[in-house]
């Protein structure tokens, strides 16, 4: 191309630039890769939500529990002898009488007769019943069965103090009954904070992470009274304990709402009972099912009713204590 004088016009650009089209495919090939990598890695997070925790959220309890294996009446049809399991090692479950089987979305297929594509956004607001994984730069899910335990030492990680007081929960209270808890997933090692249940499994806990290494069970704490305390997780357990410091009463820390079965016939025997279970539909219905075994059982939820639970009550209360404004009769500045 010659301009008005004669001269070439020679334009800024590389050598041999490659066609707009051809840039414009691979970009467009690049989005939608991006695109199905995100919808794959979605699915599979959302794969790994506890079908069993599921279950109870949509208010069905397990009728039996043997190991690992979860036995139902099917959610899927009326009978009376149950013969719907979940294999809570694979996240599976298999209805006996129907032959249907499968995955957590198979699940919500059958019990919502709706497409994988409504059951994958129906199970996206649902995923905070899956395990998380911790890191200090956010979180991720993974399946419990990929944690490993290193060890466990008394409490002395600085992140660790700092989750603990975010929890309105003192550190001799903390130390009493928790570990430090080192695990390994996909040969990276985490800390955090880890209660111990009746099968030497771990409920683990730090600011980024909420899940357990198994086996999966209660925890009791036996201090050889007639008077039971029942709590839904260990941090309502720690935070009764930060209020009541010199309390004797036996303790049963569920872990799960699903574990209610495990505990049936350990309550018979005392004389009063307690249950501390939070103030949502699966705590009151799981109070339900605790009030058909042990009638005389107490409602300590009454004590934090406009909070989620006796944890989130004890944080408020502790906000507010460091609100108060200073007495009137305090005396600022150096002291002559």
């Amino acid at each position: 191309m010659v301009g008005r004088e004669g001269v070439p016009i020679v334009h800024d650009c590389p050598t041999n630039p490659k066609p707009f089209s051809l840039q414009k495919k691979k970009a467009e090939r690049l989005i939608h890769f991006k695109h199905q990598y995100k919808i794959t890695m979605e699915i599979q997070n959302i794969k790994q939500i506890s079908i069993t925790d599921y279950l109870q959220q949509q208010g069905y309890s397990p009728a039996r529990v043997q190991g690992i294996h979860f036995w139902y009446c099917s959610p899927l049809r009326n009978e009376s002898t149950p013969s719907f399991k979940v294999n809570t090692e694979r996240n599976q479950w298999y209805d006996f009488g129907s032959g249907e089987h499968g995955d957590i979305i198979d699940l919500v297929c059958a019990l919502h007769r709706c497409t994988i594509s409504e059951a994958i956004r129906l199970l996206s607001g649902a995923k905070q019943v899956a395990h998380q994984e911790f890191s200090f730069g956010g979180e991720r899910k993974i399946s419990e069965r990929k944690l490993e335990i290193l060890s466990a030492q008394p409490l002395s990680n600085p992140y660790l103090f700092r989750y603990l007081a975010a929890r309105a929960i003192p550190l001799p209270v903390a130390s009493a009954y928790c570990s430090e808890v080192l695990f390994q997933n996909m040969k990276r090692t985490y800390y955090a904070i880890g209660f111990a249940n009746d099968a030497l499994g771990w409920e683990i806990r730090n600011m980024y992470f909420k899940g357990c290494i198994a086996p999966k069970a209660v925890t009791t704490i036996k201090r050889g009274t007639d008077r039971l305390q029942i709590f839904e997780g260990f941090m309502d357990f720690l935070s009764w304990q930060t209020l009541n410091p010199s309390s004797t009463s036996d303790a049963i820390v569920l872990n799960s709402l699903a574990l209610l079965p495990r505990i049936q016939e350990k309550i018979k025997s005392y004389k009063q009972v307690e249950g501390f279970l939070d103030n949502d539909d699966a705590g009151r219905k799981s109070f339900a099912v605790l009030k058909q075994i042990c009638p005389q059982i107490v409602d300590g939820s009454t004590r934090y009713l406009e909070h989620k639970d006796l944890n989130e009550w004890l944080v408020t209360q502790s906000q507010l204590k460091c609100k108060q404004p200073l007495s009137p009769t305090t005396k600022r500045g150096i002291r002559r």
